[in-house]
Order: structure tokens, then sequence, then C-alpha cells
């Protein structure tokens, strides 16, 4: 899917993906947005990084750049986590492919969940994550020492963490 957003009277635009969507190649730069999803409790901290890297990137590089956001639209919960079950194994397939892909996984822990399997995102894929993990989150202290001991870049909102990743690609 290309989004396309108008600011400042110019148009720009940024791929993003979402599952079911194959991931494209030839991107310059890709960035899995991994983090809290759990529908109806999470915040939607997806479609903020996303509008936030359109504010930040120049117009002139967006199309270089590959979002991969795992929040997908028609998700339904009725799909047993189960790998027998072939849409829950699809989506899982999907993340898995997107986050050895991705150049930089940026990992939001909202507060208001649990996030067990960005938990393991973050530990599978630690070498190349940046993380948000704000003060409530259940295990934060966990997160936090996982980061100091790992060498894992740690940002205090999600905000920074996106011009974080946009400043270590120029």
């Amino acid at each position: 899917m290309r989004l396309t957003f108008v600011s400042n009277e110019r148009k720009m635009s940024i791929s993003v993906v979402m599952p079911p969507q194959p991931v494209e190649s030839g991107h310059r730069v890709t960035v899995f947005l991994a983090g809290s999803i759990e529908m109806g409790t999470a915040v939607d901290w997806q479609t903020q990084a996303i509008a936030l890297f359109n504010a930040l990137l120049p117009a002139e590089v967006q199309e270089d750049w590959l979002l991969l956001n795992p929040r997908r639209p028609d998700w339904d919960a009725s799909w047993k986590q189960d790998r027998a079950d072939p849409q829950f194994y699809g989506q899982v397939s999907w993340e898995l492919d997107g986050l050895r892909r991705a150049d930089h996984v940026l990992v939001y822990f909202d507060p208001a969940t649990k996030a067990p399997v960005s938990l393991l995102e973050l530990g599978a894929f630690h070498q190349k994550a940046v993380v948000v993990c704000p003060d409530g989150f259940w295990r934060k202290g966990n997160v936090d020492i996982f980061c100091e001991q790992f060498g894992v870049q740690q940002i205090k909102d999600l905000a920074a963490a996106v011009e974080y990743i946009v400043q270590q690609c120029q």
C-alpha cells in the first residue's frame, strides 16, 4: 500500500506494507514496526510512527524507504493461535520475514499492554532494534536491563526514536 500525505503544500509518499501483502525488495532502508498491537488495548502507534517518518524524511528520499506495519485492518480474533491455522501461520510468517529483512526494528511497548510477542521479537532481533518503553509498561525494568546489557538503543519517546533512525540512515 502506498500512503500519501500532504504537508506544507508538498505531496509526499512513503511505502507502507501490511500483511498479507508481500514484503517488497529494492528499498534502501526497511523499518519493521514491532511492538504492542493488542487490538482494542494498544494505541495505534504505528500510524503515528508512519506520520513521523513522513514528516522527517525529505521528499526526495521517501521512495527509498519501506515501513513494514504488522497491524492489519482485517485481523480476525477468531483465528486460532496455532500453526495449523493458515491465517495465523501466514501472519506470523509475514512478521518473521519482515523482521529478518528489516534494517531497523522499531519496538514500542504500550504501557496499557503486555506485548509478549513484542518481547520475543526484541530478544530475537535486538541487534537492529530501537526501543521505546515508557514508564508504566509492566516489564519496563526487564526491558531496561536487557537493552543496557545487550547494547540496544533505548529512546524516551516515539518521535525521538523515529528521528534517531532517520539520522542513522543519512
